[in-house]
Protein backbone atom coordinates (compact mmCIF):
# COMPACT_ATOMS: atom_id res chain seq x y z
CA UNK A 1 0.00 0.00 0.00
CA UNK A 2 3.19 2.10 0.81
CA UNK A 3 4.48 1.92 -2.26
CA UNK A 4 1.48 2.18 -4.49
CA UNK A 5 1.26 5.81 -2.52
CA UNK A 6 4.75 6.11 -3.23
CA UNK A 7 4.35 5.60 -7.03
CA UNK A 8 1.78 8.07 -7.58
CA UNK A 9 3.50 10.80 -5.61
CA UNK A 10 6.16 10.28 -7.89
CA UNK A 11 4.14 10.20 -10.91
CA UNK A 12 2.56 13.50 -9.65
CA UNK A 13 5.50 15.06 -9.26
CA UNK A 14 6.48 13.92 -12.78
CA UNK A 15 3.42 15.66 -14.22
CA UNK A 16 3.87 18.92 -12.35
CA UNK A 17 7.97 19.26 -13.53
CA UNK A 18 6.69 18.11 -17.01
CA UNK A 19 4.04 20.69 -16.82
CA UNK A 20 6.60 23.66 -15.26
CA UNK A 21 8.99 22.79 -17.55
CA UNK A 22 6.96 21.95 -20.92
CA UNK A 23 5.44 25.60 -20.43
CA UNK A 24 8.24 27.63 -19.41
CA UNK A 25 10.59 25.77 -23.06
CA UNK A 26 7.75 26.42 -25.12
CA UNK A 27 7.62 30.37 -24.18
CA UNK A 28 10.96 30.86 -23.72
CA UNK A 29 11.45 28.86 -27.12
CA UNK A 30 8.72 30.67 -28.58
CA UNK A 31 10.32 33.89 -28.04
CA UNK A 32 14.01 33.39 -28.55
CA UNK A 33 12.45 31.59 -32.60
CA UNK A 34 10.30 33.93 -33.41
CA UNK A 35 10.97 37.56 -31.57
CA UNK A 36 13.41 40.24 -33.47
CA UNK A 37 16.78 40.11 -31.70
CA UNK A 38 16.01 44.29 -30.09
CA UNK A 39 13.11 42.71 -28.26
CA UNK A 40 14.89 40.00 -26.92
CA UNK A 41 18.05 41.92 -26.13
CA UNK A 42 15.86 43.70 -23.27
CA UNK A 43 15.18 40.72 -21.39
CA UNK A 44 18.45 38.50 -22.98
CA UNK A 45 21.33 40.71 -23.48
CA UNK A 46 23.55 37.95 -24.43
CA UNK A 47 21.28 37.74 -27.83
CA UNK A 48 23.76 40.60 -29.26
CA UNK A 49 26.20 38.58 -28.85
CA UNK A 50 25.87 36.07 -30.73
CA UNK A 51 24.75 34.66 -34.08
CA UNK A 52 20.83 35.03 -34.82
CA UNK A 53 20.74 31.66 -36.03
CA UNK A 54 22.08 30.89 -33.12
CA UNK A 55 19.62 32.73 -31.10
CA UNK A 56 17.17 30.92 -33.47
CA UNK A 57 18.70 27.43 -33.24
CA UNK A 58 18.29 27.54 -29.00
CA UNK A 59 14.95 28.64 -29.59
CA UNK A 60 13.73 25.94 -31.70
CA UNK A 61 15.43 23.47 -29.92
CA UNK A 62 13.92 24.73 -26.76
CA UNK A 63 10.22 24.67 -28.18
CA UNK A 64 10.59 20.83 -29.38
CA UNK A 65 12.40 19.95 -26.26
CA UNK A 66 8.95 21.79 -24.29
CA UNK A 67 6.64 19.98 -26.90
CA UNK A 68 8.70 16.39 -26.25
CA UNK A 69 8.02 16.83 -22.60
CA UNK A 70 4.26 16.71 -22.93
CA UNK A 71 2.79 15.19 -25.68
CA UNK A 72 4.02 11.93 -26.11
CA UNK A 73 3.05 11.29 -22.17
CA UNK A 74 -0.05 13.14 -22.79
CA UNK A 75 -1.28 11.22 -25.64
CA UNK A 76 1.05 8.12 -24.93
CA UNK A 77 2.28 7.86 -28.23
CA UNK A 78 5.86 6.81 -28.36
CA UNK A 79 6.26 8.15 -24.39
CA UNK A 80 10.02 7.17 -24.22
CA UNK A 81 10.28 10.35 -26.06
CA UNK A 82 9.63 12.46 -22.89
CA UNK A 83 12.55 10.88 -21.63
CA UNK A 84 14.71 11.92 -24.54
CA UNK A 85 13.47 15.49 -25.09
CA UNK A 86 14.48 15.46 -20.85
CA UNK A 87 17.85 14.44 -21.54
CA UNK A 88 18.17 16.76 -24.45
CA UNK A 89 17.06 19.67 -22.47
CA UNK A 90 19.69 18.88 -19.80
CA UNK A 91 21.82 19.40 -22.08
CA UNK A 92 20.75 22.79 -23.80
CA UNK A 93 20.63 24.18 -19.85
CA UNK A 94 24.38 22.44 -19.25
CA UNK A 95 25.48 24.17 -21.98
CA UNK A 96 23.78 27.04 -21.44
CA UNK A 97 24.97 27.38 -17.75
CA UNK A 98 28.60 26.73 -19.17
CA UNK A 99 28.02 29.90 -21.88
CA UNK A 100 26.80 31.46 -19.13
CA UNK A 101 29.80 30.84 -17.19
CA UNK A 102 32.51 31.93 -19.93
CA UNK A 103 30.72 35.70 -20.20
CA UNK A 104 31.27 36.22 -16.22
CA UNK A 105 27.57 35.33 -16.07
CA UNK A 106 27.13 33.65 -12.78
CA UNK A 107 23.50 34.85 -11.77
CA UNK A 108 21.82 33.36 -14.79
CA UNK A 109 23.79 29.59 -13.89
CA UNK A 110 21.17 28.94 -11.03
CA UNK A 111 18.00 28.62 -13.04
CA UNK A 112 19.96 26.46 -15.43
CA UNK A 113 20.74 24.17 -12.98
CA UNK A 114 17.67 24.46 -11.44
CA UNK A 115 15.88 23.30 -14.68
CA UNK A 116 18.37 21.28 -15.55
CA UNK A 117 17.63 19.36 -12.11
CA UNK A 118 13.80 19.31 -12.76
CA UNK A 119 14.43 17.87 -16.47
CA UNK A 120 17.16 15.19 -14.92
CA UNK A 121 14.16 14.02 -12.42
CA UNK A 122 11.78 13.85 -15.55
CA UNK A 123 14.33 11.55 -17.50
CA UNK A 124 15.15 9.31 -14.08
CA UNK A 125 11.12 9.46 -13.42
CA UNK A 126 9.70 8.23 -16.72
CA UNK A 127 12.46 6.19 -17.76
CA UNK A 128 12.82 4.31 -14.06
CA UNK A 129 10.28 4.87 -11.26
CA UNK A 130 7.08 5.92 -13.24
CA UNK A 131 7.07 4.98 -16.96
CA UNK A 132 4.09 5.78 -18.96
CA UNK A 133 3.30 3.06 -21.46
CA UNK A 134 1.98 3.52 -24.90
CA UNK A 135 -1.39 3.17 -25.83
CA UNK A 136 -2.62 -0.41 -27.08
Amino acid sequence: MANQQNNKAINIALWVAQALLGAMFLMAGTMKASQPVAALAESLPWVTTVPLGLVRFIGISELLGGLGLLLPSLLRIKPFLTVWAAIGLVVVMLLAALFHASKGEFPAIGMNVVLMALAAFVAWGRSKKAPILAKG
